[in-house]
């Protein structure tokens, strides 16, 4: 692997910073996007139980606000549910909001990753084609050697520059899926609440409404 990085020259340097970055942001995210962290099954039950047994307080309140992403949500409705329940669903989109954008943070970048790599394997091509060019007229004859060099360094950095991009753009788009699909789950819950909190629907020992 080394070899191959030497023989790609100085373009294989930015190359295997935006891969370091592109696995950093990979894993970080992978860890930070677990459904059962970002959206646990049995919150809304547990809610409900908590206002229909009137326990629910201001405790409880900023306990479901700091367990999870959906439970910000939960809080930042049920905190202004006395004004109404058209208050309470502005309210629960400003927090949606903010989760939303917290939950794709450092996908812009991964994305970018994605599409720059191969750039930065087709610049590092394109110079090792110059040197190959330049090393022909500086000697006045294609030596073989020369030339293999120049040929391995576009080779090795286009090759470097999709390495890095394919992954990088497949887990790019594995994660926003997973991005939309828990939006829309945290969207039908904090919609179920709001229903709940306003005499609309009741919840099942199970979790689920009717």
């Amino acid at each position: 692997m080394w070899e191959l990085i030497k023989a790609g020259g100085w373009a294989m340097v930015p190359i295997v910073l935006v891969s370091i970055v592109a696995l950093a942001i990979s894993i970080e995210r992978l860890w930070t996007l677990r459904r059962n962290r970002i959206a646990p099954d049995d919150l809304l039950i547990k809610v409900w139980n908590w206002i229909k047994n009137g326990q629910l307080d201001a405790q409880k309140l900023k306990s479901i606000r700091s367990e999870s992403p959906l439970g910000e949500i939960f809080a930042a409705g049920l905190i202004n549910s006395k004004h109404g329940r058209e208050i309470m669903k502005e309210a629960i989109e400003e927090a949606a909001s903010r989760v939303v954008h917290d939950m794709e943070h450092y996908m812009t970048l991964l994305g970018t990753i994605a599409v720059i790599s191969p750039l930065l394997g087709l610049l590092g091509t394109v110079f090792g084609i110059i040197q190959t060019f330049m090393s022909i007229t500086s000697h006045g004859n294609a030596d073989p050697s020369m030339l293999a060099a120049g040929i391995s360094q576009a080779l090795v950095t286009t090759a470097g520059g999709l390495v890095v991009a394919i992954p990088a753009l497949i887990m790019h788009r594995t994660l926003m899926r997973r991005i939309g699909t828990m939006t829309i789950e945290m969207e039908q819950q904090a919609i179920k609440l709001v229903d709940i909190v306003h005499g609309d629907r009741e919840v099942e020992a199970g979790g689920s409404s009717s």
